[in-house]
């Protein structure tokens, strides 16, 4: 996995790479429509959600889907394009990018404490459950996962994604091209592996999403949002793999690669975490007053 390195070689212009277009290593962005569309859409989206909840009007959602899936395709579109044009993506403003990426997964590492937050504190404190006779977690009536089943066997092919990515880094940096797509086929053919265990998962659930209290609140939301986040970074590195065979990487450019791979080591170690806590820890009576 690639580190956050400052050091004073990143900021010094390689001699190989073209100039800047201006007289500053900076880059200076061309005025876009990215970031308004994008703002409605998300506008739209929210105010979507809350029509299809109370009303259940829908078309608001649907459009603001649409227009946040647009305004993704078309940004991240120029930001490629920009990214091959001669001199504009200099050291500097790649190490801005790292920072941007680093400060985003940390971004993403707090919105994951939410959840496991609202799962220990139910399962240290089961008084606090609503309704709930005996001070018991999980609750009573609630059937958990066998760990060692479907869960374990995800786990497994997560920490083996995890090799192949990074073997498919190192046959970059190495400018074995072959080696790099073979493990960014791998990689996301098992990222798309993981998506179907958990989908049969969920289909064979011992409780349900509704009704069934705090304890499949918390597990689907925890469990859930993971699941969100694998597909968005199978798509990612679905992504690399195509412009990795067009050939937009070199071992010195391709930061777009190592964005997708740090996002997909933190989906490891979350899913980690989630295993061990809400799997393994959390499968049987835990806590009782």
């Amino acid at each position: 996995m690639a580190t956050l390195d400052t050091t004073t070689a990143d900021i010094t212009l390689d001699p190989n790479e073209p100039p800047a277009p201006h007289k500053h290593p900076y880059h200076l962005v061309d005025p876009s429509p990215w970031p308004l569309l994008a703002s409605f859409s998300g506008a739209a989206l929210l105010f979507g959600i809350v029509l299809w909840s109370h009303y259940n009007i829908h078309w608001m959602f649907g459009l603001g889907i649409v227009g946040v899936l647009a305004s993704m395709f078309l940004w991240w579109r120029d930001v490629v394009r920009e990214s091959k044009q001669p001199g504009v993506h200099t050291p500097i403003v790649r190490i801005g990018l790292r920072y941007g990426m680093a400060l985003f997964i940390a971004s993403e590492v707090m919105f994951f404490v939410a959840f496991f937050w609202a799962f220990f504190h139910f399962a240290l404190y089961p008084e606090h459950v609503a309704g709930a006779t005996e001070h018991v977690w999980p609750p009573q009536g609630i059937h958990t996962f066998d760990p060692f089943g479907l869960p374990f066997l995800n786990t497994m092919i997560l920490l083996l994604s995890g090799c192949t990515v990074t073997w498919a880094h190192h046959a970059l940096i190495e400018g074995d091209r072959k080696g790099m797509l073979q493990g960014l086929a791998l990689t996301v053919a098992l990222g798309l592996f993981f998506t179907t265990l958990q989908a049969i998962e969920y289909s064979e659930a011992p409780f349900a999403f509704h009704g069934g209290g705090i304890y499949p609140s918390t597990f689907f939301l925890a469990t859930g949002f993971h699941g969100f986040h694998v597909i968005v970074g199978t798509i990612f590195l679905l992504v690399c793999l195509i412009r990795g065979w067009r050939g937009d990487f070199t071992p010195r450019r391709h930061f777009g690669f190592e964005a997708a791979a740090w996002y997909w080591h933190f989906v490891d170690v979350v899913w980690l975490f989630l295993f061990v806590c809400i799997y393994v820890w959390g499968a049987g009576p835990i806590a009782e007053h």
